[in-house]
């Protein structure tokens, strides 16, 4: 495929140029004015419009898509152990197959819809364990956006449960070792949910898989609070005492940490995902994000997919605050979740270079005023948004075009979603 008369954007760092774009077997192989086609290749002229790397979603909870307008518990959380409780610890208790497939499948329609390429899932169904992940991966097959799974260990089920998580990460990871689309890490609840056992069993699997692990870190201070309270350590030292502290590893939240732990994670090779309106939701606080550095990463934490929408809140929540970002604390935390994937999956992601996959997004922006290079962050942050998405290509397959998706029925897809979350929503009134 040859895409011609392209003005491509990157962010990171931030560039513009009007180039054209060859893509071969999923790889943009080359890049320059006035290419040739080559027999038989298809050719699609964009007449200048902007072209972009596809976004990531560095975390999120795919199986939150069904909650949204779901019946309130009948006392409203006190605190956020409470929301836990009340709200997202009887969802996914609630989840089967169905419910598992279509919270998934709109998800993945919704973002790829948004121009998110990429979503790093972290998923529990206590009651359906076995298989769980197989079952998002097919929703995400059939849209045809990237995705990087893991389950949820946790202790909160039991013993039994937490080797089903273990063995489900596991299982997934080594089936999904040379997927080009699809892959595993190592997924674990959060550092209160889990005893010292199951946190070296966590990092033991990690050795073995060779991946980091995704868990919820300092979203609220009761993390804290658990680690010193019933371990007489902080929360970081803990984590590291267990080899959770590793290359790769992927830190959600990050809210309450002492100074130092930011400085900690980013020397052991983790990652650290701010999500913005999840934080605001829960009220749990404000994540220091100056702190990330550069590896920051932004996230929904179950939000819908709007990566353009986070950015905007990422960004007026921290003016809010008191907070003057600089441009590359914004544009590393808007492009990280590509740097996580590019080495999740051994490719260059979230770049139109050379050599680079072809997972990309065709953006129909009209500039009011000059778009340069130095102020491409806040016209991305001021005036594109999604509803200008017009295509997407994931690995050099349009997955949607002309605004329509491309790998299933949407239409379809909503009414089957809708009818699934009214019997999960069932389902859950009989869960204490």
């Amino acid at each position: 495929m040859l895409l011609k008369n392209s003005n491509s954007l990157t962010l990171s760092p931030p560039s513009i140029e009007s180039t054209d774009l060859r893509i071969r077997n999923g790889v943009i192989t080359e890049r320059g004015k006035n290419l040739f086609p080559d027999e038989g290749e298809e050719v699609r002229d964009l007449h200048g419009k902007y072209v972009m790397p596809g976004l990531p979603c560095a975390h999120t909870h795919m199986y939150s898509s069904l909650a949204r307008g779901m019946p309130p518990p009948d006392e409203p959380p006190k605190n956020f152990p409470e929301v836990l409780k009340k709200v997202w610890w009887r969802l996914d208790r609630a989840l089967d197959e169905e419910s598992i497939y279509y919270s998934a499948l709109i998800g993945a329609v919704e973002a790829v819809r948004w121009g998110t390429t990429l979503l790093i899932d972290h998923h529990a169904s206590p009651t359906h364990i076995s298989g769980s992940l197989d079952v998002i991966k097919r929703a995400y097959e059939d849209v045809g956006i990237r995705g990087v799974l893991c389950y949820e260990v946790t202790d909160r089920g039991g013993m039994e449960k937490r080797d089903q998580g273990l063995e489900e990460n596991e299982r997934f990871i080594k089936a999904n070792e040379e997927n080009q689309l699809i892959r595993g890490i190592v997924g674990a609840h959060a550092s209160f949910t889990l005893g010292d056992d199951s946190l070296q069993k966590c990092a033991a699997l990690a050795d073995v898989c060779n991946t980091g692990v995704h868990i919820h870190v300092a979203e609220d201070a009761c993390d804290v609070r658990d680690a010193k309270e019933k371990y007489n350590t902080d929360l970081i030292s803990r984590l590291d005492k267990h080899g959770i502290m590793r290359g790769g590893s992927i830190f959600a939240h990050c809210i309450h940490l002492a100074h130092d732990d930011y400085s900690r994670i980013r020397k052991a090779g983790g990652w650290m995902v701010h999500n913005p309106r999840s934080n605001m939701n829960n009220n749990v606080g404000y994540a220091p994000v100056l702190l990330f550095g550069d590896r920051a990463a932004l996230g929904t934490d179950g939000f819908p997919a709007d990566m353009f929408e986070d950015a905007k809140v990422m960004f007026f929540k921290m003016r809010d605050a008191g907070v003057r970002p600089d441009p590359l604390t914004l544009e590393n935390l808007i492009t990280g979740g590509a740097q996580i994937a590019s080495k999740i999956f051994n490719k260059k992601i979230g770049s139109l270079e050379t050599d680079s996959v072809a997972d990309l997004i065709i953006l129909d922006y009209e500039p009011p005023t000059p778009l340069t290079e130095d102020n491409l962050l806040f016209h991305y942050l001021f005036g594109m948004r999604s509803s200008m998405v017009e295509s997407v290509m994931v690995e050099g397959k349009w997955v949607v075009e002309d605004r329509k998706v491309q790998g299933v029925d949407a239409a379809s897809v909503y009414k089957e979603a809708s009818t699934a979350a009214k019997k999960l929503w069932n389902r859950m009134q009989s869960i204490e």
